[in-house]
């Protein structure tokens, strides 16, 4: 478990191809950057921009996990040489700043606007339909590996035209300490949904229940 409070911003410093073809993942060799690893043992859990992944091996600096074909399927930002969020594994004497965290990825979400506001910046990500009824205002959602607050969800289309864009306002310290800094119109991003809200909906599916009275 995670919380979503990035501990440091680290980068992916190689990306080499495991044996087994074109059904095999690849091996990331990534320098912790301010990311102690002292207390880091071989398998380990440490989220990549928000995708849990396993410590394989580790030296005083760097760190390298096994990431399978299906993982780089279902993410982005793991095949390049760029710049990560990292966060290890959370410990039961830790605050929970964030909110819990699982570390697996949802889906792909979009990039519609990132714009500064003030002192802070607006970004606007278009979330993929099977998601879209995860999302509410002031609820949780972690993009590449961050905890966000929504502040604002609009759901443009119904059924399966439904198109549901979430709003939410990175203050000038998250936009410092993380990657979200460089993000770009159109591009992809990481998100999982809140955990309760994956109960609730499950509950709800299961039970036949439309409404709370």
């Amino acid at each position: 478990m995670f919380t979503g409070i990035v501990a440091a911003v680290g980068k992916i410093e190689s990306v080499k191809p495991l044996e087994g073809g074109s059904f095999a993942g690849v091996r990331l060799d990534i320098n912790a950057g301010g990311l102690p690893l002292a207390d880091v043992a071989l398998g380990d859990s440490i989220a990549i921009n928000g995708a849990c992944m396993t410590v394989v091996e580790k030296d005083a600096t760097n760190f390298r996990v096994d990431v399978s074909r299906e993982s780089l399927n279902k993410t982005v930002g793991l095949d390049t040489l760029t710049e990560v969020n990292l966060e290890k594994a959370l410990t039961l004497n830790e605050r929970l700043g964030g909110h819990l965290v699982s570390g697996h990825v949802d889906g792909l979400g979009v990039v519609r606007k990132f714009e500064p506001v003030g002192e802070s910046w607006e970004l606007v990500v278009e979330a993929p339909h099977d998601l879209a009824k995860f999302l509410a205002y002031k609820g949780s959602i972690v993009v590449n590996g961050v905890s966000l607050t929504v502040n604002r969800v609009t759901d443009i289309g119904t059924g399966a035209d439904l198109v549901c864009q979430f709003s939410i306002n990175l203050i000038p310290h998250t936009i410092a300490v993380t990657t979200l800094k460089h993000l770009t119109v159109g591009a992809k991003v990481n998100l999982e949904i809140d955990l309760i809200a994956r109960y609730v909906e499950r509950m709800v599916s299961v039970t036949g229940l439309t409404a709370v009275k």
